[in-house]
């Protein structure tokens, strides 16, 4: 247990046996090199030391044991730097001589979240470096950002047999408990009496009833930061049957609520003066003789009515009564994440989350803080041109346009029609999932855009 909470692969109990890191800033690589003596100069030649970023070479003493490494940290992405260190290295207790390159906080950081291991089914061998807090290091950000990711990543890497829409509930509960907040669900047939159809519609089909989350935390007459999150537990496609090769990953569907939950976690532990709700809709997109029908017209919660033209485009027709639901306290703020489209991978691939936004201060506050946080994201445009693709014959839009262009601003713009005016509104389209290892960055769930959202809310709502 360190001083911060259990922080995989950093601790504040060094042992006897340290081995030091010089951390050295990729531009300074040829000077440091420089002045080191002749002997280590030939090591580091002999060994094919490059001065990569997040590159490392360990370097002799003299009586043959390790007398330190250097590692090496580049100005663009110090994080994943880090993260590079910590894997490269064998097992051993490591710690930063002097000021850590690319700064103490992403020296931390990077070290846990390349410590994180999904072990639920089976053993996983643990990062066997493990790195003494570094100084200057504010530890609490550092363990709340990191526990936070391993939340996340384990929400979407649990399959979707054991991560339900009943068990992404007890989920939030949890979480709401822990930091003495309130959860209140609404389930099955009671969404209907009490307003939000196109959640029921969605989910009827399945075995496990649909439901709404709503998490609350925080003073009541503090401002209000409203968080949606898509929580499609698993996607068949509904009678628009997913191909196998599409379907394989869809218990990551839910990546949107799961990133709002982690987001969520982020701000009650830093005590941000906020009245924070969560709204959730958790349901499973299944296949049965009650499912939604190509064509069928789903009545929304804000009285509009949504025709059908696809079921596996379902992820919007929930979220439509969860944002009206959101903008009936008109927030101060609200921020919605959601595995939308396949569209929005397509324009940016799997790494880059889509931005939309109505407020242009609040996009560029996001695009800031994701660059400095090393967690991208990319604006795209609610171009309102595109709205007469929503139109339907039959009912106020459709949920699928017909024709291939434009899937990601066709569903931000579906999005926008049940945010009220005046609400300062993103929208963050996202893959929540890394679909090949890199250092920190493991196969599997991944917590896209959350760190740069809390960056937000943490510099406008200051504890």
């Amino acid at each position: 247990m360190t001083l911060y909470g259990a922080v995989a692969g950093l601790t504040d109990r060094p042992g006897t046996e340290v081995i030091r890191i010089w951390a050295v800033a990729q531009s300074d690589v040829d000077a440091w090199k420089a002045a080191r003596p002749a002997a280590e100069q030939r090591w580091l030649e002999g060994v094919g030391f490059k001065g990569k970023a997040g590159g490392t070479a360990m370097i002799p003493g003299e009586d043959g044991d390790v007398a330190g490494v250097v590692a090496v940290i580049g100005a663009e992405t110090p994080v994943w730097d880090w993260a590079a260190v910590a894997q490269a290295l064998p097992a051993g207790v490591f710690r930063i001589d002097g000021p850590a390159a690319g700064g103490a906080d992403a020296a931390a950081l990077g070290w846990a979240l390349a410590a994180y291991r999904f072990d639920a089914y089976k053993d996983a061998d643990p990062l066997g470096a493990t790195l003494v807090w570094p100084e200057e290091c504010d530890g609490n950000a550092v363990a709340n950002a990191a526990n936070a990711t391993h939340l996340v990543r384990d929400l979407i890497n649990t399959p979707a047999e054991d991560m339900g829409p009943e068990q992404l509930a007890d989920a939030a509960a949890t979480l709401a408990k822990a930091y003495g907040g309130s959860c209140a669900v609404t389930v099955g047939e009671a969404l209907l009496s009490k307003g939000y159809p196109a959640i029921h519609a969605v989910g009827r089909a399945s075995v496990r009833p649909p439901r709404l989350i709503d998490l609350r935390w925080g003073d009541r007459d503090a401002p209000q930061v409203t968080l949606v999150g898509k929580g499609v537990c698993f996607d068949s496609g509904g009678l628009d049957l997913k191909p196998a090769s599409a379907m394989k990953l869809m218990k990551k569907d839910m990546g949107g609520a799961a990133t709002v939950l982690g987001l969520a976690r982020m701000a009650m532990a830093a005590d941000l003066k906020i009245h924070l709700r969560v709204l959730i809709p958790a349901v499973e997109n299944s296949v049965a003789g009650n499912a939604l029908r190509p064509l069928d017209v789903v009545k929304t919660r804000a009285g509009t009515c949504i025709e059908i033209g696809n079921t596996d485009a379902e992820g919007r027709v929930i979220l439509a009564d969860a944002l009206t639901e959101a903008c009936s306290e008109r927030p101060t703020l609200l921020i919605d994440c959601a595995t939308l489209t396949g569209a929005a991978r397509v324009a940016l691939g799997p790494e880059l989350p889509a931005l939309f936004c109505n407020d242009d201060s609040l996009a560029g506050e996001i695009l800031h803080h994701a660059q400095a946080a090393s967690d991208p994201v990319w604006r795209l445009p609610l171009w309102p041109g595109y709205r007469r693709l929503l139109e339907s014959p039959v009912a106020d839009m459709t949920n699928a346009p017909d024709g291939p262009f434009a899937g990601a601003i066709t569903a931000a713009l579906f999005l926008q029609a049940f945010v009220a005016d005046g609400v300062s509104w993103a929208h963050l389209d996202l893959m929540g999932w890394n679909i090949k290892s890199r250092p920190g960055r493991p196969e599997g769930g991944e917590a896209m855009a959350m760190r740069a959202l809390f960056a937000l809310l943490a510099t406008r709502f200051p504890r």
